[in-house]
């Protein structure tokens, strides 16, 4: 502790990185409680897949109006009302009747979401000096897969034990405690955009444009007209780029796509992580409750093996992205998360959970490389001003790929089984769909190996914007 300077930079990295523990906790512990889910609402294993994908829609939709109206009205505000907003909702949740009624709330969960996530790192940002800006953001993302980590272990046991619901109960108290937290002790407000347009035109544009497209995209198994709203949305997105290239003061500045090699390629190689790893933890836990037969707790145990590497290494990939060009590191990272990958296409009916945990293992060193330094590339390549924008457009690329991956899960399970209960499904139809999952994910990152090495050097470029 004695290398932060500031006691306000440790009480703003404390805050930061227990906000960054609460949504990756929630995701991974329902992950786990799905089949429970499914069966206390007799939903098939596609509607299953929207409890997950809801939440990611909406998070993707918002991330990029928050970023910019945080950097305009305060970043402090708007990370103090998502942590509220979060609570209430993870409440309303636990509350839900049916899973229709869940599915609004997780919607709302995900707009709440975006407020957190589209101010956090842009925080750390603005209060860290930029050679300790790598490992700041590596704690903090450290305490992502900490969440990710304790989500299947906590979590299992609290769906096994206490059911589904509990999981969304202790998740609201906690993030009321880390909003009053924020409250009392975080002080300061950072809005270097202060005094600029907000394009509240643009972000309409921008909400219905990108929401479409998403539910478009993660509808296509589900009804017929999911790829009408795709294709209106992927109009009205193409719409929204001509109108922003004409105002002065954008909702985003998309010169940044243009100018700036590094911020561009950086968020491609995100999104195409994230496309590739997402659906991993949705598949691997109807692999092993479903196909192998074990309880949500046993599950946990052997999915935590992927977490857990991330929340120990995520610090010392993004220390050393501070010493060595980030695009280097992440990379390699890509890298090994394509070798992680391609052995789960041999999933089958015995798998030895050796391989299973090897896999997880791979996994999971391969995201905490890739990780932590492509989110210091990122910030690294923009002025102050931007950071609220460059943190949401990060996001943003984050919560597409993950919206992409389950889409290919969703398509290839509708495609296999339909709309047949998860309960009444043949076992090695299952993994026939698991692997042609696999298959798809490997190529994906293969792929973005290049995307990430054709960034160019961090910091020997310029900022633009």
């Amino acid at each position: 502790m004695k290398k932060f300077e500031h006691g306000q930079e440790l009480v703003t990295l404390i805050t930061v990185m227990c906000s960054a523990f609460l949504v990756p906790f929630v995701a991974s512990a329902l992950n786990l409680a799905l089949p429970t889910m499914g069966h206390e609402f007799n939903s098939s294993a596609v509607l299953l897949s929207w409890i997950v994908t809801s939440y990611i829609v909406a998070s993707a939709a918002f991330l990029l109006p928050f970023g910019r109206l945080a950097d305009i009205k305060g970043r402090h505000a708007i990370f103090q009302g998502g942590l509220g907003l979060f609570a209430l909702f993870t409440l309303l949740s636990a509350l839900s009747p049916n899973i229709q009624v869940l599915l609004i709330f997780r919607v709302l969960q995900g707009v709440a979401a975006a407020m957190i996530f589209s101010t956090s790192t842009a925080i750390l940002t603005e209060v860290f000096p930029l050679h300790r800006r790598g490992r700041v953001i590596g704690l903090s993302v450290s305490s992502t897969y900490v969440g990710l980590s304790l989500g299947p272990v906590l979590g299992g046991w609290m769906n096994y034990y206490l059911g589904w619901r509990s999981i969304l109960y202790f998740i609201a108290a906690v993030s009321l405690a880390v909003m009053i937290l924020a409250v009392l002790y975080m002080k300061g407000e950072w809005k270097e955009a202060a005094g600029e347009s907000f394009d509240w035109q643009g972000s309409l544009l921008y909400l219905t444009s990108l929401g479409a497209f998403m539910y478009g995209i993660s509808a296509l198994a589900d009804t017929s007209l999911a790829k009408y709203f795709a294709l209106a949305g992927a109009v009205l997105l193409l719409g929204f780029i001509r109108y922003e290239l004409s105002l002065y003061q954008p909702l985003i500045d998309l010169n940044l796509f243009v100018k700036n090699i590094s911020f561009a390629f950086s968020n491609l190689a995100a999104m195409v992580n994230y496309s590739a790893t997402f659906a991993l933890s949705f598949l691997m836990s109807i692999y092993l409750q479903t196909v192998i037969g074990y309880s949500s707790q046993r599950a946990g145990m052997i999915m935590l093996a992927q977490p857990l590497m991330m929340a120990v290494f995520s610090p010392l990939a993004g220390n050393l992205s501070d010493r060595v060009e980030p695009r280097i590191v992440a990379s390699a990272g890509m890298g090994l998360t394509t070798l992680g990958l391609f052995g789960f296409i041999f999933l089958g009916l015995n798998t030895p959970v050796i391989w299973i945990i090897a896999d997880l293992v791979l996994v999971g060193l391969g995201f905490a490389l890739f990780s932590s330094p492509n989110t210091n590339a990122v910030m690294a390549a923009v002025q102050p001003r931007l950071y609220g924008v460059a943190s949401s457009t990060l996001g943003t690329m984050r919560m597409i790929g993950q919206a992409f991956s389950m889409a290919i899960v969703t398509l290839i399970l509708a495609a296999y089984i339909g709309n047949g209960l998860l309960a009444q499904v043949d076992h090695q139809v299952l993994i026939n769909s698991m692997r042609t999952s696999f298959i798809i994910f490997t190529l994906l990152c293969f792929l973005g190996i290049f995307a990430s090495i054709a960034r160019g050097n961090t910091y020997s470029g310029s900022k633009d914007g």
